[in-house]
């Protein structure tokens, strides 16, 4: 009887030690060498290169897309604005997006004294009028089995 017990005890012992050793193995991994270090940074200059490449090709593409569409567009006689030219980021610069000072934008997350003094407009607060798109009332219930219909009064698809 107490035969499977001390095979219990002698596995659960060997999977703490198994699991002792391998945590201070992987806690004692030496410092990367500096051939290995150089290696890295390779890969990485490499990497950006290939980066700088690829965005470079999908701007002349877009460009090239956008230019097209203009000279169509213009041989059919749509209205077109003129390209609206994109500064680069400075080199060395994060790509975040600038944030303000505090929550949403806000200098030291406090509200603007003409942003206190606007008025909430709010459907669900009813401080503003009610979208088009929303119901008047609600559904008005049919027999189980009825086939669908069109209700007389209902929004004509063809005005919106």
């Amino acid at each position: 009887m107490n035969e499977p017990h001390r095979a219990c005890r002698w596995m659960r012992g060997a999977v703490l030690a198994l699991a002792a050793t391998s945590a201070a193995a992987l806690a004692a991994l030496p410092p990367p060498t500096p051939a290995q270090q150089q290696a890295a940074a390779d890969k990485k200059a490499k990497a950006d290169a290939q980066a700088a490449k690829d965005k470079e090709s999908l701007a002349a593409s877009m460009d090239a897309v956008s230019a097209r569409w203009r000279a169509r567009a213009a041989a059919q006689g749509w209205k077109t604005h003129a390209p609206v030219a994109v500064a680069a980021a400075p080199a060395g610069a994060s790509a975040a997006p600038i944030a303000g000072g505090g929550p949403a934008g806000q200098p030291q997350g406090k509200l603007t004294p003409a942003a206190a003094a606007a008025p909430i407009q709010s459907e669900k607060f009813g401080t503003a009028p009610p979208s088009e798109d929303v119901k008047s009332g609600p559904t008005k219930s049919v027999a189980a089995g009825t086939p669908p219909t069109v209700q007389k009064g209902s929004p004509d698809a063809s005005k919106k």
